[in-house]
């Protein structure tokens, strides 16, 4: 009997129980999801990487660095137009500012601060009338306290919300109808003919004496916000230049490239580009310059005289006061003076009078040294004469108030016309000054006019001859370009 070998080898791998084969697995994704391994492809590169390369590409064709040359000077010449139209824009606002915002709201400052010296002065001389105070000085000091009230309503309206300026005017506003009922107060014991009037004028001068000092404060701060604006409005626009010399430079550099290339003189496209910036560059340096002129004249022989002769002014208002509260207090009110030896006493209006006074002919010096013509020195010249007489008159008041005779000072203060007073003097020196305001105010209105004028025009000239000058430039680059198709 046969038997068959048994074998001993190991089953075959597809024997049912034995583990199924495992796929080959990819690799684990790499940073921004990209496989890792190797047979995974190159790194996708971003946008810029590839413009730059492009770019990079392209430079080292000669259609390529046209291209390039051409959106450079497209980008130079626009740039310039862009960044003078900036400037410019600016410097018209604040030119805009002096001519119609600033230098008005100064004007009205002064005049708030004039016309309530004025109404202070026609109060006492009023006073000092007695009983029957005169119609026309009744009438001076309505039409001041009227024109004071106006000018505070329209300073208000164009002041700042919560700004120094907008409290001045706030309190002026509170303090007004304060003094005018002490003033009322003082008419009516003066018409009575008690000596409470004088208290009441002093107090109702006491009062003025605050709101001058916070008119003075407002008129301060409006000179401050003229001369901020003609800081503004008068710089060279050097940014602009800068960029047009730039754009010049670089219209130039084309040509000549396209010269020695090409050996041909002209290309039309850039040498329109070139007229169009030289053009821009040349009005935005000449018409600045003019304007700056216009506007430093303005200045110099407008605001800064106005200033002066306005100084000079409150000075004939205030002394003009103090000479009649001298009057009305009759020694009431005495201050010392002086230090040790030198040491006296002296009546506080009579001193106060005399220092305005020298503060007077201080101004009208100056404001004859700052009229640049006869039409500005005449009046100048005639206030300097009557305030010497008006010097040589009080001193004649004083020694008669001096010697007793109060009657007498009185006539020589506010007297008729044959009592010689220094109420003539005064309203001459007054009309004087004023037509010396009048004339630099219309010579500051011609001169900065002329130098806003010489801004007319340039932002928008400007912006266009630089679009047409960038076309200019693209189209001759686009002119070259052409030869390689």
């Amino acid at each position: 009997m046969t038997y068959q070998q048994q074998s001993t080898a190991a089953p075959p791998q597809g024997r049912a129980g034995a583990s199924p084969a495992v796929p080959p697995q990819a690799p684990p994704p790499g940073p921004q999801g990209r496989p890792q391994g190797p047979d995974a492809g190159p790194p996708r590169r971003t946008a810029w990487a590839e413009g730059v390369d492009r770019l990079r590409a392209g430079a080292t064709t000669e259609p390529g660095r046209l291209r390039i040359i051409g959106a450079v000077l497209a980008v130079l010449v626009v740039t310039f137009g862009a960044v003078t139209a900036w400037e410019m824009t600016e410097r018209s606002a604040a030119a805009d500012d002096v001519l119609h915002s600033s230098q008005p709201l100064s004007a009205d400052a002064a005049d708030i601060y004039r016309s309530l010296a004025d109404a202070n002065t026609a109060a006492s001389s009023g006073f000092l009338a007695g009983g029957q105070e005169p119609a026309k000085t009744r009438q001076r000091y309505e039409d001041d306290i009227s024109l004071a009230a106006d000018k505070l309503v329209t300073a208000a309206a164009n002041s700042e919300p919560g700004s120094t300026s907008a409290k001045t005017i706030t309190d002026l506003n509170k303090m007004l109808p304060e003094y005018k009922g002490l003033v009322e107060r003082a008419r009516a014991n003066n018409r009575q003919g008690y000596p409470l009037g004088g208290a009441y004028l002093r107090y109702a001068n006491a009062k003025m004496q605050i709101m001058l000092d916070d008119a003075e404060r407002l008129y301060t701060v409006e000179n401050q916000r003229l001369r901020s604006d003609y800081d503004d409005a008068t710089p060279y626009p050097w940014i602009a230049i800068g960029a047009g010399v730039v754009a010049i430079g670089g219209l130039v550099w084309a040509q000549r490239r396209n010269y020695r290339r090409t050996n041909r003189v002209l290309n039309h496209g850039l040498v329109a580009a070139t007229a169009a910036t030289t053009v821009v560059l040349l009005w935005l340096v000449v018409g600045h310059t003019v304007a700056r002129a216009g506007l430093n004249d303005s200045y110099d022989h407008g605001v800064r005289s106005m200033n002066t002769l306005n100084d000079a002014r409150l000075a004939s208002l205030k002394a003009r006061s103090n000479e009649n509260l001298t009057l009305v207090s009759r020694g009431a009110e005495t201050k010392d003076v002086g230090t040790g030896a030198d040491k006296q006493t002296v009546d506080t209006f009579d001193y106060d009078f005399e220092q305005q006074m020298k503060a007077l002919t201080t101004k009208l010096a100056a404001a004859e040294d700052l009229a640049d013509d006869s039409a500005g020195v005449k009046p100048v010249e005639a206030a300097t004469g009557n305030m010497k007489v008006w010097k040589e008159r009080h001193a004649e008041a004083r020694t008669q108030d001096t010697l007793g005779n109060y009657q007498g000072a009185l006539d020589k203060v506010i007297g008729s016309k044959a009592d010689k007073p220094t109420g003539e003097c005064f309203d001459s020196v007054e009309t004087n000054l004023k037509a010396a305001i009048t004339h630099e105010r219309a010579e500051f209105e011609q001169a900065a006019g002329d130098g806003r004028g010489a801004m007319n025009g340039l932002v928008v000239g400007a912006a266009v001859l630089a679009v047409l000058a960038a076309a200019g430039a693209v189209l001759g680059i686009g002119r070259r370009l052409s030869e390689y198709r």
